[in-house]
């Protein structure tokens, strides 16, 4: 081992150039409720590994906003009818 380097001509920065990002998908940071969070990590591990938490946010944003989510009014009306035939 030497008593001193030469550093005089080293460059700050990384040694290698970073990945690129994959395509179509943008890093953010967002802050989400702890029970939201909780749930989609239980569906993860409900999933057997087959499907990341993050995913299964990615897919629940996207339903929603492409309208395929149920709708509100539509569920409580089928709540209701399932539970007025089960008291029958």
């Amino acid at each position: 081992m030497k008593q001193r380097y030469d550093f005089s001509r080293g460059k700050r920065g990384r040694i290698a150039a970073p990945a690129p990002e994959p395509r179509g998908k943008t890093r953010i940071t967002i802050r989400l409720d702890e029970d939201l969070i909780n749930h989609f990590l239980r569906e993860a591990d409900a999933s057997g590994g087959a499907t990341g938490y993050q995913t299964l946010i990615n897919e629940a944003l996207r339903r929603h906003v492409e309208g395929k989510a149920p709708k509100l009014e539509e569920t409580l009306r089928r709540i209701v009818r399932e539970e007025m035939r089960a008291a029958s």
